[in-house]
């Protein structure tokens, strides 16, 4: 399964709302250099945590639309509080919908061939549903953990818990990715999730 091309509008806020977040031209302009550099690697996080492209877009232009009003008290580095805003959301969307049933779309979207072979293919099919069969909490730190790379410390203050919390919920979660998919072990050995 290929990653999609991250096709996320530009929040309402900046098409031009800018007169309710009351932002100077300055901070619009450091809020727009960040979402023109940072939106395709946060897209990566938001299509992780649901699985879904056009979910990922929504989740992502909802937390930036929401770090645009806020942008002036942000201080410093803005990326860990939107992938924090992002998590929250998603969080709240997981509690309103407790079991995702389907997914509509308007037309079935294209799927560009590329030399996938079938092994990996299935593997990456097999991956997705057993992420998807994990707790909202699990799926979560194996995302910012491993997917992003992130530091228990980090992945602890996104998630709003301690270090030593983040790392059960991983080891529960890989044993429980191990439970439901025996097949993935080969993904799951110890040197490449540590190394």
């Amino acid at each position: 399964m290929r990653e999609p091309a991250c096709k996320v509008p530009v929040p309402p806020i900046v098409k031009g709302g800018w007169r309710r977040c009351r932002l100077d031209e300055q901070s619009e302009r450091e809020f727009l250099e960040f979402v023109a550099a940072r939106t395709h690697v946060l897209f990566r996080m938001a299509y992780a945590l649901t699985g879904h492209q056009q979910s990922a877009e929504d989740l992502l232009q909802s937390a930036l639309a929401t770090c645009a009003l806020r942008w002036r008290q942000i201080n410093g580095h803005p990326e860990p509080y939107v992938r924090k805003v992002m998590y929250h959301e998603q969080v709240s969307w997981w509690r309103r919908r407790r079991r995702y049933t389907e997914l509509s779309m308007a037309q079935v979207p294209d799927r560009m061939v590329a030399h996938d072979p079938s092994h990996d293919a299935a593997l990456k099919l097999t991956l997705h549903r057993a992420l998807a069969r994990l707790g909202a909490r699990q799926r979560a730190v194996l995302v910012l953990r491993y997917l992003e790379d992130l530091s228990e410390g980090e992945v602890a203050r996104i998630m709003g818990c301690s270090e030593s919390t983040v790392g059960s919920q991983a080891s529960r979660a890989l044993a429980r990715l191990r439970q439901l998919a025996p097949e993935l072990r080969e993904l799951l050995t110890a040197e490449e999730v540590t190394g």
